[in-house]
């Protein structure tokens, strides 16, 4: 299975036993219309060197990067998109909005089956481990790593249920 972006947002937890009609992907979609919260489908890395991440989340997640020109690549990961966007592309359209490679305070959250095996598969790939596999405080048990632009990525997996 492939990993899932876990979104932090208290509308995605609340959509869930609200009785929304749910997409192809299994988002909760509200219907045309009606005024709910903004939900959050995306996310969006601003970096220098778009072949890099790409070629690096490729393997990690498994998926081939759906590219639109050399600026812009995303992964659709079935509950929202993971899209790479150059600093050049980024600059233009907004003048000094972002700065790449200097993330500290966001955490790419991937659901996976398993993140033991998750971690023997990516030990090749990743070059910067911040936590080995490891059951958290709240039950969920996780592996922590970093892309080359040094994004914080923890794959988890959540508690099982008995």
């Amino acid at each position: 299975m492939f990993p899932t972006l876990r979104i932090y947002l208290p509308i995605v937890m609340l959509t869930a036993f609200a009785g929304l009609p749910v997409s192809p992907q299994g988002v909760h979609v509200p219907p045309p219309g009606s005024h709910h919260a903004p939900m959050l489908f995306n996310t969006c890395l601003i970096t220098g060197d778009v072949k890099r991440l790409v070629d690096f989340y490729e393997p990690v997640l498994n998926l081939k990067a759906k590219w639109s020109g050399k600026d812009y690549a995303e992964f659709p990961t079935g509950v929202g998109v993971l899209a790479i966007f150059s600093t050049e592309a980024q600059e233009s359209y907004i003048p000094n909005a972002s700065e790449s490679a200097n993330n500290k305070g966001m955490v790419l959250e991937f659901r996976v089956d398993d993140v033991d095996r998750e971690y023997r598969r990516l030990n090749g790939l990743v070059k910067t481990w911040v936590k080995p596999p490891s059951t958290q405080p709240w039950g969920t048990r996780s592996i922590y790593f970093r892309d080359p632009d040094g994004n914080l990525v923890d794959f988890y997996t959540p508690p099982k249920v008995p």
